[in-house]
């Protein structure tokens, strides 16, 4: 029902900073809880950050908390996802996640419990 795109991926140098934009169709953005997650290769998708419709309530996963800050823009229908102090084991595509919520302000870190997803962007940090 909603389609996603990441975009702000690249190469940058350990301690460097990144933004990364998630773009959803449709006029109906703030019934969706919205999530990042990011996999590298051979590993299982991990959950980076979510937040709830209205921006009011955020989790951060335990290896980016305190460095990572995700927020979104409901009349724009875009969500974002600042990365400071990035590291080497930040190295990932990081995705763009959905899910519907009629109602409550629950935000899951489970991959299973997201409805809908971007086609992810690639975020290499060097050292």
């Amino acid at each position: 029902q909603v389609q996603l795109v990441e975009s702000g991926g690249g190469l940058v140098q350990a301690g460097g900073s990144l933004r990364l934009s998630c773009a959803a169709s449709g006029r109906t953005f703030s019934v969706y809880t919205m999530g990042w997650f990011r996999q590298a290769p051979g590993k299982e998708r991990e959950f980076v950050a979510g937040i709830s419709r209205s921006g009011g309530n955020t989790v951060y996963g335990n290896s980016v908390k305190g460095r990572f800050t995700i927020s979104r823009v409901n009349a724009l229908n875009t969500m974002y996802l600042r990365m400071n102090s990035l590291k080497p084991e930040d190295t990932a595509a990081y995705y763009c996640a959905a899910r519907k919520m009629p109602s409550g302000d629950y935000i899951s870190t489970e991959v299973a419990d997201y409805d809908d997803w971007g086609q992810g962007t690639q975020v290499t940090v060097s050292s």
